[in-house]
């Protein structure tokens, strides 16, 4: 299967979600906090840096869950922007 190019509305919420992570992390450490989720530190940190956009919904259900964070809240937080630049 072909994987279609992100378009710059995905890349950008990709960035929206590592950053909502990384604050929602705050001092806890990467490590434990991946481990606690079962993802490896090495996708969290990808995720975290917006490197991995389009990370797998068990993935970001998973390290929700640790940081104390709803679905409903992680997806109205990533999607903001978009939503904003179509009322405009």
């Amino acid at each position: 299967m072909v994987r279609l190019p992100l378009t710059p509305e995905e890349v950008e919420r990709g960035q929206r979600l590592g950053a909502l992570l990384r604050s929602a992390r705050g001092e806890r450490s990467m490590l434990h906090t991946a481990l606690d989720a079962g993802v490896s530190p090495e996708t969290l940190r990808k995720i975290e840096s917006g490197r991995v956009a389009t990370p797998a919904f068990p993935t970001i259900a998973a390290i929700a869950d640790v940081l104390g964070l709803s679905l409903d809240a992680v997806w109205s937080e990533i999607n903001h922007a978009s939503r904003e630049r179509l009322a405009s």
